[in-house]
């Protein structure tokens, strides 16, 4: 069941992001976890646009229901939000998603979020629940961007470290500014492999933290990295993906085909051009399927395939949850000429 929200408040955060509070419904609050997404539903020019974005608020801490958008150069949503939405505007949403959130049955004694830029979005709601908690957890964070006046969420990070001085520590980069080297906690350069090797290595007991990453592949490639050669489980790694991850190989044997698609009782026979998931093809010929993420970590647009063979592309995940012929159609991509799908 989609809500319907009104924008209470809008903040502006840097030159080119923005938080939208709402408020909560009357009746049926929205409950969400610390690092989930909501899904924004708008209609631009006649053609529908769904938009995951995460939350910053951070439940039984902040009144509103927060998210932050970074204006994306070209991107139809990013730059709707920040030109046409404003205070009073009623909004349609999709029910909260996402598993990148803190598992409160895991003890952890530190936990680090690394991220760069319009990343610190899950983050800090993650930091948030953490620090008004009553866990003995230390919380760490590291926070890539070009410069001081880009980081988003600036006053809050200081606020919540003068408050949490004993529990929080951030550890801030810079990539356009250059460093004073009295200053140990901001550094100057991007996150990189030797730089978060090194920072990980100063916790001796690093084996028992946690680590949430939102942000570029080039990130989380090195920070996993880093954290595998110092022991850590792979279960305690988590990382936030929107978007799709695609080796030009997997797309040898995929060719342009007509796909039939059963939507709503009714058969279209869909051209999906090579290099197109199936749900790309849906939404360019304006069929309405639903979707949310796209990028295989939710199951919005699961479709059962019923004839012909296919082939999943780009998953960061691994997805036990679906029966033999459902398919996530976000990253799904036919690979012979008699494929039918039922969504």
């Amino acid at each position: 069941m989609n809500y319907t929200l009104k924008v209470i408040r809008i903040r502006q955060e840097t030159d080119d992001t923005i938080t939208i509070c709402f408020k909560q419904p009357g009746l049926k609050k929205i409950k969400y976890l610390p690092g989930q997404y909501l899904t924004l539903i708008f209609r631009i020019n006649g053609r529908r646009y769904i938009r995951p974005y995460s939350f910053s608020s951070c439940p039984g801490v902040d009144e509103f229901l927060e998210i932050t958008i970074k204006r994306v150069p070209g991107g139809m949503v990013s730059n709707h939000i920040h030109d046409r939405v404003k205070e009073g505007d009623a909004i349609e949403v999709m029910p909260p998603m996402g598993d990148f959130t803190y598992e409160s049955e895991k003890r952890f004694e530190s936990v680090y979020l690394w991220g760069v830029g319009s990343g610190i979005t899950p983050l800090i709601s993650i930091a948030k629940y953490l620090l008004n908690s009553d866990l003995n957890i230390k919380v760490y964070l590291v926070y890539g961007n070009r410069t001081h006046e880009a980081t988003i969420f600036l006053d809050q990070l200081v606020q919540l470290q003068e408050k949490y001085s004993n529990k929080f520590h951030i550890i801030q980069f810079y990539t356009k500014l250059v460093i004073k080297e009295e200053n140990p906690f901001v550094i100057q350069g991007r996150i990189d492999l030797v730089k978060a090797t090194s920072i990980i290595g100063q916790n001796d007991q690093i084996e028992n933290s946690g680590h949430f990453i939102c942000g570029p592949s080039g990130l989380k490639e090195s920070v996993k990295t880093a954290l595998l050669s110092k022991k850590v489980a792979p279960d305690h790694i988590y990382s936030e993906d929107f978007e799709l991850i695609k080796d030009p190989k997997d797309f040898e044997s995929i060719h342009t085909q007509t796909v039939a698609l059963n939507f709503k009782e009714q058969i279209y026979n869909l051209e999906v051009i090579k290099g197109k998931s199936i749900l790309e093809a849906a939404l360019d010929a304006d069929i309405e399927l639903p979707y949310s993420c796209q990028t295989g970590n939710c199951s919005t647009c699961k479709g059962k395939l019923i004839t012909g063979e296919t082939s999943m592309i780009g998953l960061s995940k691994e997805r036990n949850d679906l029966d033999i012929n459902e398919y996530l159609l976000c990253c799904t991509y036919p690979l012979t000429g008699n494929v039918q799908i039922q969504v």
